[in-house]
């Protein structure tokens, strides 16, 4: 598939790529490390990532803005996205071909060409695999710009190569991207350096969540308890993850409550919770997944199951 991937890439003049909606560092880094890769090895192509920007990755990259026309007979690649519903920007189906990347549960098998890897730490590891592919075959060389973003890709993905993703495999990867000239400190710092008010916040989480016998956790961050500590839902987004330390933790959620609906944030030290996500309206990997309830009654509903979900674990 690798291999019908490039051949596909080599015969369009522009190419189109997109991730998912509400980026992480690993959409970022699979998106516009592919644009990268394929600038230094197709000059003379037009290649473009688009989506909406978030400000919290300005110090990986800035996404493209283009007009309709570009996508006609254009390649379009969507990395990083399990379901079309969470593609963003949703003219990625006005181009010519689909052609998905991913690495979760394809359970949307979407696109005319489909490379899913749940083996993958990471999509970046991925674009990576794509590389070494490219190199063999059509003599792809990796730019420092592309190492740079496919690097803070698979540490973000990995939680800084402590989740359970993590690979021999991506440890070597990680191995060749660091030969690279870039900076890591610039990555490290801008992926977890926190301003004051998001340090306040999650003292706010350790002080407020609760967690039963079984080690099933929650915290609500309603929109009150956000303005009070002038943060946004995508800023509480970036502490889902602190709970991990909690000992005698198994599973948890953090409930982000928006305008017209709360971000369920799922996360799991042992038991499956992407299929919890997909009775809420989500998805995700086995160990870290995402759903959206519409009130709170039905976040209530979130909890009682993933307490369920832990005590049949133990």
């Amino acid at each position: 598939m690798k291999r019908q991937i490039i051949d596909t890439i080599a015969s369009y003049e522009t190419i189109v790529i997109h991730r998912h909606v509400r980026p992480d560092p690993d959409a970022y880094g699979s998106q516009i490390g592919l644009k990268e890769l394929l600038l230094a090895n197709y000059p003379e192509k037009k290649v473009y990532a688009v989506g909406e920007h978030d400000t919290s990755l300005s110090f990986l990259a800035m996404p493209d803005q283009i007009d309709d026309h570009v996508y006609e007979d254009a390649l379009v690649i969507v990395t990083d996205t399990a379901n079309t519903e969470r593609v963003d920007d949703q003219r990625y189906t006005k181009g010519k071909m689909v052609i998905k990347i991913d690495h979760h549960p394809n359970d949307d098998a979407y696109g005319d060409l489909l490379w899913v890897d749940t083996t993958a730490s990471s999509c970046s590891e991925m674009i990576y695999e794509l590389f070494e592919e490219g190199r063999e075959i059509a003599n792809w060389k990796l730019s420092a710009a592309a190492a740079r973003l496919l690097f803070g890709g698979i540490v973000g993905d990995t939680g800084r190569f402590q989740f359970p993703s993590t690979t021999v495999k991506t440890f070597k990867i990680a191995g060749e991207l660091i030969t690279y000239d870039f900076d890591r400190n610039q990555i490290f710092d801008g992926m977890y350096e926190m301003e004051r008010k998001l340090l306040n916040l999650q003292g706010y989480i350790y002080q407020h969540f609760l967690m039963d016998d079984n080690g099933a956790a929650f915290v609500k961050l309603t929109k009150e308890v956000l303005a009070k500590y002038h943060v946004v839902p995508s800023e509480a987004s970036l502490l889902v993850g602190c709970l991990g330390s909690v000992k005698g933790i198994c599973a948890w959620v953090v409930f982000i409550e928006e305008d017209n609906q709360i971000r369920v944030r799922l996360r799991s030290k042992g038991p499956i919770i992407n299929t919890l996500a997909k009775e809420f309206n989500g998805g995700g990997h086995p160990l870290a997944s995402g759903a959206t309830a519409y009130s709170w009654e039905e976040a209530n509903r979130v909890t009682t199951r993933l307490q369920d979900i832990c005590q049949a674990y133990q």
